[in-house]
């Protein structure tokens, strides 16, 4: 049983080295067993979960487990590790007051789901408190409980612990024929020979402005990684098996099978904007991709961030220090004098003739059982989201 495994593709894990804390089968799976089960232990919410699978499979390299106070005071004000690794997003394991005075730095915790099933083991470094209005004002650039990262923040207990961890039993994938681990992707590229992979990061169905800067993109790459978020997401997003069929459906018409690979990316939305961008693209990295696509709003929510603010993050470090490429794209949309999707870099018309549609605009029309428009996305997208958005029947048609 290792701790790390040396990287595939042609771009190092962010810190060097892959991470791997996944318990394997043997004496040594049974002694981590053993010692969770005579420990104490902690529920997790669905975002901590989330976090430790993605911390045992590398996609957290260089993190071995939730970070203690130096590294999050560092990363809360600095955006980098207490080593000086860019890191923009604390990665913390929140309890209560009494779940903290029930546990001994030093000894083990079990990890439970929200079922109360054994997933993990951490081995408890400190317990420490924070300064929860300082982190969401770094972190989100707003306090405001309005916010749905915050929300979550305020909400959460006042003690981290930290220390090192290991998934005893990896969580059900929610979609096991696009799950891949960091070493299943890049043992994947390298055997389809791709040595530039670009990587793009959705919550949302695709439609033609995506598409649009996905093949723009390609051009000038050797594969795609379309990867979408399939953790936790606010109530109103688009449910993930719906943007999941509409990525299949999509892909199967319009874009070269052996260009694209599709993969779940099983992290929760933070909505953290700039700094999740940041975050964003280092997880990709870890991947094994070298470029990854930052657009319009990356990771933002409501009004809190400028529309290109996750763009000009990436200014604030020397490239060498985030290690993948990001490839920052305009706002695209279809015009109708140009007849295409366009940015507003390449269309010489007036906003007029921008084809714009609103969220509640698209719910209205999926609802009443109407296509998108064409100019707006595919029609086997359409068909998947009209599905989706169909009204229940009522009783008395029943």
């Amino acid at each position: 049983m290792t701790e790390q495994v040396s990287p595939v593709s042609t771009i190092p894990p962010h810190g060097g080295q892959l991470v791997n804390r996944l318990c394997a089968e043997g004496s040594e799976a049974g002694a981590l067993r053993a010692r969770a089960a005579s420990a104490p232990h902690v529920r997790l919410s669905e975002l901590s979960l989330s976090d430790l699978e993605l911390i045992a499979t590398g996609v957290y390299s260089p993190l071995t487990g939730f970070m203690g106070q130096a590294d999050y005071a560092r990363v809360v004000s600095e955006m980098r590790l207490a080593d000086g690794l860019v890191w923009s997003i604390p990665i913390t394991l929140p309890v209560t007051v009494l779940e903290a005075e029930r546990l001994t730095v030093g000894g083990d915790v079990a990890l439970l789901d929200s079922a109360g099933q054994l997933v993990g083991l951490l081995e408890l470094s400190d317990i420490y408190t924070y300064d929860r209005m300082t982190e969401v004002q770094q972190v989100y650039g707003t306090t405001d409980a309005a916010h749905p990262g915050v929300a979550r923040v305020l909400a959460q207990g006042d003690r981290y612990l930290a220390g090192a961890v290991w998934l005893l039993h990896a969580p059900q994938p929610p979609f096991p024929d696009i799950d891949y681990t960091p070493a299943q992707t890049r043992a994947l590229f390298a055997e389809r020979g791709w040595r530039r992979i670009v990587a793009f990061q959705t919550r949302n169905p695709i439609h033609r402005a995506h598409e649009y800067l996905q093949k723009c993109a390609l051009e000038m790459a050797d594969g795609l990684l379309l990867h979408p978020l399939v953790g936790e997401t606010k109530s109103d997003d688009v449910p993930a098996a719906v943007r999941v069929e509409s990525y299949h459906a999509v892909l199967e018409h319009y874009y070269p099978a052996g260009r694209v690979l599709l993969a779940a990316f099983p992290a929760a939305m933070r909505y953290a904007g700039p700094r999740e961008a940041i975050f964003h693209a280092l997880c990709r990295k870890n991947y094994g991709c070298t470029h990854f696509i930052v657009g319009r709003d990356h990771a933002g929510v409501g009004n809190y961030y400028g529309t290109y603010d996750a763009q000009r993050i990436f200014e604030r470090f020397d490239p060498a220090e985030i290690g993948i490429t990001p490839l920052l794209f305009e706002h695209a949309f279809h015009c109708h004098a140009c007849g295409q999707i366009v940015t507003a870099k390449t269309c010489p018309h007036d906003s007029s003739q921008w084809l714009h549609l609103s969220g509640t605009q698209v719910r209205a029309r999926l609802a009443a059982g109407e296509l998108l428009p064409l100019e707006f996305t595919r029609p086997e997208v359409s068909r998947v989201l009209m599905r989706a958005y169909a009204p229940a029947p009522s009783s008395a048609s029943k």
